[in-house]
């Protein structure tokens, strides 16, 4: 049945069964009206408005379904779809609502998987380009200090030595820096060490201390998921450095069943009701890269825990 002729059967309803009691009903109407006769045609009329309410908010309630998800659908948690029952209008603007929000799905993680690599291709040019001009520079010039230092008269030479030590620190920052950009242990050594990398250079560079706790039987995974899984370790680890003010976190990757599994916990104050920022969408983006869940959620009284499950292995070919 359309829209229209459930609305109009609704009303149809409505009068019919008013209609009926005035028939049937041992009632009056007097010329002038009386008081109790008025009082009986206002509390009939507020009952048939009533009625006619209810049987209103049941015949659209699947239009109040679709505002509601329409208001609060998010295109990173895909999946969501309402119910299609019955046929008609209704069912057709339930089904082409879903089918929508499918082909936009779709349209996002293929967008976001555009965005993502070029990201990641502009991430490796920045990283050659500090490695290999601004690293080099740098290089070059502790050489000369260290040149100029051993001929300059020994009061110059304290000054020298400080200049010296300021640029290699400012390398060792250039160095750290293009680790982060272009992850090269992650291609040489594999997930495991590069997390580890990873854990351990935030435990000395962010003053955490970052436990890890490593399953023993990891699948191999293609190169692509290996780096949504470091990415998204990265992005939670600079989260917990910045916003928790945790004293400590926990870096966890396992195989739980077909699924591996990487969790970061940490013992900061947690997430509470805050708007999801860039970082924690950036994540979940990543994640729909690989068909991958990201949950976050909170942990005990304080901390937060963000949990990355890859639903199946993804094996390299």
């Amino acid at each position: 049945m359309s829209l229209y002729w459930r609305i109009f059967g609704l009303n149809a309803l409505v009068l019919g069964a008013a209609t009926s009691l005035l028939l049937w009903a041992p009632v009056t109407v007097s010329v002038p009206v009386l008081l109790t006769e008025a009082v009986i045609l206002v509390g009939g009329m507020a009952v048939m408005l009533v009625a006619n309410a209810a049987l209103l908010r049941i015949g659209l309630a699947p239009l109040d379904r679709v505002t509601r998800l329409m208001a609060t659908v998010d295109l990173l948690r895909p999946g969501q779809r309402l119910p299609v029952r019955g046929g008609g209008e209704v069912a057709e603007l339930v089904s082409t609502f879903n089918a929508m929000l499918e082909r936009l799905e779709k349209e996002r993680a293929a967008s976001s998987a555009r965005a993502l690599l070029a990201q990641e291709a502009e991430r490796r040019r920045i990283a050659a380009e500090l490695h290999d001009e601004v690293g080099q520079s740098m290089t070059a010039i502790l050489l000369a200090l260290k040149q100029v230092g051993d001929e300059a008269p020994a009061p110059l030479r304290g000054e020298i030595q400080q200049v010296q030590e300021i640029t290699r620190a400012s390398l060792d920052e250039v160095r750290r820096l293009v680790r982060r950009l272009r992850p090269g242990v992650l291609d040489d050594l594999g997930l495991v060490s590069a997390v580890t990398s990873l854990a351990t250079e935030f435990a000395t560079h962010a003053g955490l201390r970052v436990h890890r706790r490593f399953g023993t039987d990891l699948p191999t995974l293609d190169n692509g998921t290996e780096l949504v899984i470091y990415r998204v370790a990265q992005e939670s680890l600079t989260n917990v450095a910045r916003h928790a003010e945790a004293r400590s976190a926990t870096v966890s990757l396992y195989r739980e069943d077909d699924r591996v599994v990487l969790e970061v916990t940490d013992d900061g104050r947690g997430i509470g009701a805050a708007h999801e920022g860039a970082g924690l969408r950036g994540m979940r983006e990543r994640a729909l890269l690989i068909g991958a869940t990201l949950d976050v959620t909170p942990v005990a009284r304080t901390g937060t825990r963000i949990r990355l499950a890859v639903p199946a292995v993804r094996k390299q070919s």
